[in-house]
């Protein structure tokens, strides 16, 4: 005869799981969500801000390359907007299911945002200005992965993913800086 207190395989207590899950108002945050969970989505915003603001750079970027010669630059310029902002939904979405509010407000998204913004007219400062900006993200998401550590698996897989496709971003800025 079962006993339904009895824990499942490795300890895990699937009344106590149930019970606690009925509570419905939280979405996706159950009680196995560690309390800096607020702490989490100011990080997130912080990271939301930055991918704003590099949608911004790269397009200004991308409208003021002028020349034949310059349409390759002008295309990754557009591709990177187009992945920044990605990103950002990526972050947004993530901010709205661990029950908190994206902040998107321009009127303090420079001081929120770990990147620069940069207004350079020279291919060769637009490069370098958007190859500084990954290295910005890059650095600041691994410092990210490694606050939130293992308490929210969800959260660094997704930073994981965002902070991998920055170090793509420097590497294609370098090879074109080359």
């Amino acid at each position: 005869m079962s006993d339904k207190k009895t824990p499942h395989a490795r300890g895990i207590d699937t009344e106590a799981i149930r019970a606690a899950a009925r509570n419905v108002d939280d979405g996706a945050v159950t009680a196995g969500y560690p309390p800096e969970r607020k702490e989490i989505i100011a990080l997130l915003n912080a990271a939301l801000a930055t991918e704003l603001v590099c949608v911004l750079r790269y397009t200004r970027h991308y409208f003021t390359v002028s020349g034949l010669i310059n349409r390759p630059i002008k295309a990754e310029f557009l591709k990177h907007a187009q992945e920044e902002q990605d990103h950002a939904d990526l972050l947004a979405d993530r901010i709205i299911q661990l029950n908190g509010e994206p902040d998107f407000n321009p009127a303090t998204l420079m001081d929120r945002s770990h990147a620069e913004y940069d207004d350079s007219r020279s291919i060769n400062a637009m490069i370098r200005a958007n190859l500084i900006a990954e290295r910005v993200a890059i650095e600041a998401y691994r410092q990210m992965i490694t606050t939130i550590g293992e308490d929210d698996p969800t959260t660094r897989q997704m930073l994981v993913g965002i902070m991998a496709k920055e170090e793509e971003h420097a590497e294609e800025m370098r090879d074109l800086l080359a």
